[in-house]
């Protein structure tokens, strides 16, 4: 491969940290994978992290904003959510009762993707939720 062509794509998206940007970051990630089989789970998955990170960061404060990613390559769609940080533990997947009002959401992005990456920087936190092309659930790329 020449060392300036790539097969893989990646998107950005900003938001300012307000409710009503889910929304239009869940549309954003289903316009560019329309057509794809993780459209949905994708979609799922990004309004989850998106609220998350309005609801319990600085990113729904004053000023607050998220930051959005999807990576499209021939063997993973990943997609991120990078907050504005301001909690003093990074996110973690907790099993809630099925009944449960909250605390659930990272487990339901656990449970639809591949592989979930939390990465703690000095300023926020970024979760990366994996979807393998071809691969078992919990699993790396066959």
């Amino acid at each position: 491969m020449h060392e300036y062509t790539s097969k893989s794509w990646v998107w950005g998206l900003s938001c300012p940290g307000f409710p009503e940007e889910v929304s239009r970051a869940r549309r954003w990630t289903r316009d560019i994978l329309r057509g794809s089989p993780f459209a949905e789970d994708a979609e799922l998955i990004v309004s989850e992290l998106s609220a998350n990170a309005i609801l319990h960061t600085a990113s729904g404060r004053e000023y607050g904003s998220f930051h959005l990613a999807v990576a499209v390559s021939a063997q993973v769609v990943a997609v991120s959510v990078t907050d504005d940080g301001g909690t003093g533990t990074a996110p973690k997947v907790e099993h809630q009762d099925q009944d449960a009002e909250h605390g659930r959401g990272l487990g339901m992005v656990n449970a639809l993707a591949h592989r979930v990456i939390v990465h703690a920087s000095g300023t926020g936190h970024t979760i990366t939720a994996e979807l393998f092309t071809d691969a078992r659930r919990g699993g790396h790329p066959c």
